[in-house]
């Protein structure tokens, strides 16, 4: 699109807000506060003069009123005309001729030639002679208006009186006010400066502590006053809660570092040592087949847990999570199916207790959920296992029990945190993972997982909404 020459881009055709963005926030406040306060100290100054000044007008009006019906009694009563101190008065024929004058005004006309013949037509005609900033001391306010004298005679009568006074007092009230509106005005924006301060400075102290983020400085915490609950306090109790998610965040991506590492160390170096052992010396067939079939035992365990991690991954975000109407007992049958070869070969029972019902869920995470807390009651627990499934208000609730020793006491508060095992060892079977994915897939169904030991075992089950 062409543009026009002079014309500046949105936002900079206009000066002032883009130049005000980049304002400190106090001095933005404190230059609002101005500007609202000269609004309302103009608005104020302006009532007061227009009201001081209402009242000298009416006054001054008042006497040229009675100045002007005694100069025409006089005229027509032949007497020579009188005033009170500053007035003045001419009389004019009506082709503008001065015919008599007071010494005041004797050298000049007062009235134009439009104003002559409109009063002439018999108008009266109201005029200012002189402003208001001037400092003219001959400043007057006339009133002209025709009149017919003995002999039908007929004059424009003129009167006239100074308005030195009445200019004066309004030019004293415009400095008053002036100074007053200046030194409001300064206290105002002090002021407005000082709250403002006294309002930021906690956000600046928060600012200030917040920056240390930057060096790593451990237990970073912002300085709140317990005794108060303001919104800047509540902000600081916020911000607070966000270092701590902060800390735990940092924390457990540390720890998940050390485990991801420890866990894939632990396989690329039996890989690297079954390579070497073959590499060694020349090997049979037989021996390279099995070579081969450990390799690929240890490759299998990398992209297991290869998968378990990006799964994990994908379950953070919500927008992966596609819910639909399942049949509650079609999913549990499909998830407990791949186990029961398995439980018939350690001589253990798989039963399933399930309330028909349909949920509205993402079968795509929620079966192979189920299926890993039946792998690990098979895994880590005895006996029978034992699969609940029940749909009510909402809520969908699943449950796998077993028989077993149950869970260690030190355990069951990470129980779902990643690469955690009842087992001190790393090189037992799994990766520690199945129960992280488990919590993620109650996590993103805006539900949650919980472990505990009842009276038989190990129990592990899900809440989740449907």
């Amino acid at each position: 699109m062409t543009r026009l020459a002079g014309e500046d881009e949105p936002g900079r055709r206009l000066g002032g807000p883009r130049f005000l963005r980049r304002l400190p926030i106090v001095l933005r406040l404190v230059i609002a506060v101005a500007a609202a306060m000269s609004l309302v100290l103009g608005g104020a100054a302006a009532l007061v003069y227009w009201r001081v000044e209402s009242a000298l007008d009416q006054q001054l009006d008042a006497d040229l009123a009675t100045y002007h019906h005694n100069l025409v009694r006089d005229l027509r009563a032949g007497r020579s005309p009188s005033g009170p101190d500053g007035s003045a008065y001419q009389l004019l024929d009506t082709h503008g001729h001065v015919i008599e004058a007071s010494a005041l005004v004797r050298r000049e006309r007062l009235l134009s030639a439009d104003e002559i013949t409109a009063a002439d037509d018999g108008t009266i005609v109201h005029r200012d002679i002189g402003g208001l900033l001037a400092l003219n001391p001959h400043t007057l306010r006339l009133t002209a208006q025709r009149v017919r004298l003995p002999g039908h005679r007929t004059v424009i009568a003129v009167a006239a009186l100074r308005r030195g006074h009445r200019d004066e007092a309004l030019r004293e009230l415009l400095a008053q006010l002036a100074l007053a509106d200046g030194l409001t005005l300064l206290a105002a924006s002090y002021v407005g400066y000082r709250t403002a301060r006294a309002a930021l400075d906690p956000v600046e102290r928060y600012r200030h502590r917040a920056a240390t983020l930057a060096d790593a400085a451990p237990r970073v915490r912002l300085p709140v006053p317990e005794d108060r609950n303001d919104e800047l306090t509540r902000l600081g109790h916020t911000l607070n809660r966000m270092l701590d998610r902060l800390e735990s965040a940092a924390e457990r991506e540390r720890r998940f570092l050390a485990d991801a590492s420890h866990e894939l160390r632990t396989p690329l170096s039996l890989l690297r040592a079954e390579l070497d052992v073959a590499l060694h010396r020349p090997r049979s067939a037989g021996e390279l087949t099995a070579t081969l079939r450990s390799v690929d035992t240890e490759v299998q365990r990398l992209i297991d847990l290869s998968n378990a991690l990006l799964d994990l991954e994908e379950l953070g975000s919500t927008e992966h999570l596609t819910r639909a109407p399942v049949d509650l007992a079609d999913l549990v049958e499909t998830a407990v199916a791949p186990h029961l070869p398995a439980a018939e070969d350690d001589g253990r029972t798989l039963t399933v207790d399930v309330t028909p019902a349909t949920v509205t869920i993402d079968a795509r995470w929620l079966r192979p959920a189920l299926s890993n807390m039946i792998s690990n009651a098979l895994r880590h627990g005895h006996g029978d296992i034992h699969v609940t499934a029940v749909a009510r208000d909402g809520r969908v609730h699943l449950a796998v029990t077993d028989e077993g020793p149950g869970f260690p006491p030190d355990f069951l508060p990470r129980a779902f945190d990643r690469f955690t095992r009842a087992e001190a060892s790393r090189t037992g079977q799994g990766s520690g993972l199945g129960l992280a994915f488990v919590a993620a897939v109650a996590a993103s169904h805006d539900g949650t997982a919980h472990a505990e030991n009842t009276d038989r075992g190990a129990a592990v089950g899900l809440d989740l909404s449907c």
